[in-house]
């Protein structure tokens, strides 16, 4: 399946190869095999090393991280001639040797021409608890998340229909009404579905037919995800990492949103979760959006201690909330639709700006607050076509932005100063 990120992975391979290139994100997303096609197909010699798989190749690294020394040693255990201008080496799940991700910086400034790909699970909170000097400036660091939408579309074979909501977006124009309704219904079934491609994949095995899609693989996921908890942690660290990703479902069905320890526990406290909290963040397995008391440049200048988190991906919130996929396609759950869809947008504004944060005023609350190159615009979701609401037009009257957003089922139009844009169009927003 097609990704955005390969564009990237092409810009290091054409311009910048003599920097090792890391890809980090969460488990199931996808990066091994995006770096494995990628690398098949780019480079005339590949050579795959699971270190977590490894042992004999992993026991390298703790006698040298010298990159000649490395390499010898590799073609001995191989028993394999590595040719550097024409081999890239891809180390997978790189987490389980720190010496590892320190070579990487020696890799970088050799006069050799190494090429070197990495990936693993955690690698995110590997690196915030790295125990040396993490060699920063050293390594192209790229992030993998879920599919979005966009992606989505073309791995179900709608590129025609991509092309016209982003000409629609460009333009500001109503979509014709068998379309919009035709990207609404795909936008649904990727509402519950979400974006991890073992999901996606089986959803395109199954002829696109959401009822044949076997939704227990999130629930693997979900699994897997604990598991690591438990095989990255120390046990009381994980008990409470898994309460905290176990209670966000209920955080997000409360009328006021931000975060509450007492949630997670009932004698839970900041100072004893607050390092869990920061472990699930580095996974990349939650996304966090902070609250600003000011709704000027650069935002997170003014956060406040006030936050809402949000899990990385729709589908998965959807089978934590143990809630069956019919309940949002029928509309049958118009509330946790409802949560659904926010979880959405904040997904797609986080690959797209790195960072979430919304507002409050007087007694009204604004979704999102996003920087478009200096204007804080804000960012307001309705899960259907009934997009009534005091809160955004009181922002206008208030603030004055030089436009604000609302994303909803409602065609693209523009009125009062609001870009009313469908959710199928969120991934556009730059």
């Amino acid at each position: 399946m097609k990704r955005e990120i390969e564009k990237e992975l092409m810009l290091w391979k054409n311009n910048n190869v003599e920097m090792p290139l890391m890809l980090i994100g969460a488990r199931q997303t996808g990066k091994t095999y995006i770096l494995n096609d990628f690398c098949q197909n780019n480079f005339e010699e590949y050579i795959y090393i699971n270190l977590e798989k490894r042992e004999d190749i992993k026991s390298i690294f703790e006698k040298t991280i010298d990159p000649s020394e490395i390499i010898r040693n590799i073609e001995i255990v191989l028993k394999q001639k590595i040719d550097i201008d024409n081999t890239v080496i891809f180390f997978d799940e790189i987490q389980v040797s720190e010496r590892a991700i320190t070579s990487l910086k020696y890799f970088c400034e050799s006069d050799e021409n190494y090429k070197i790909v990495c990936a693993g699970s955690l690698l995110g909170v590997k690196i915030n608890r790295f125990k040396s000097s993490f060699p920063v400036g050293k390594i192209m660091i790229k992030y993998l998340f879920p599919m979005n939408f966009k992606e989505f579309l073309i791995a179900v074979n709608e590129q025609l229909l991509l092309e016209e909501i982003e000409n629609c977006y460009l333009n500001m124009s109503p979509m014709i009404e068998a379309n919009h309704q035709k990207a609404i219904s795909l936008y649904k079934e990727y509402l519950v579905l979400g974006g991890m491609p073992t999901l996606i994949n089986d959803y395109v095995l199954n002829n696109y037919n959401i009822a044949h899609v076997n939704f227990e693989l999130s629930d693997l996921i979900i699994s897997a995800y604990l598991a690591d908890m438990n095989k990255y942690t120390e046990n009381t660290e994980s008990i409470k990492n898994a309460k905290i990703y176990n209670s966000i479902p209920s955080q997000l069905a409360k009328k006021n949103k931000a975060f509450k320890y007492s949630l997670v526990d009932k004698s839970a406290r900041k100072i004893r979760y607050e390092t869990s909290l920061d472990w699930l963040l580095a996974s990349n397995m939650v996304l966090k959006s902070d609250l600003v008391n000011k709704n000027v440049s650069p935002l997170k200048a003014f956060e406040t201690e006030s936050f809402k988190i949000y899990l990385s991906d729709t589908g998965l919130l959807k089978s934590l909330s143990n809630i069956d996929y019919s309940e949002i396609l029928l509309d049958k759950n118009d509330m946790y639709k409802g949560i659904l869809t926010e979880n959405f947008v904040a997904v797609e504004l986080y690959n797209k700006f790195g960072e979430l944060y919304y507002y409050k005023f007087d007694k009204y609350e604004i979704d999102f607050l996003i920087n478009i190159k200096g204007d804080i615009i804000p960012v307001e979701v309705k899960s259907g076509v009934n997009v009534t609401s005091k809160s955004l037009s009181e922002y206008i009257k208030k603030y004055n932005p030089i436009y604000a957003i609302r994303f909803s089922l409602k065609n693209f139009g523009y009125e009062n100063n609001i870009k009313s844009i469908p959710l199928y169009a969120t991934f556009f927003l730059k």
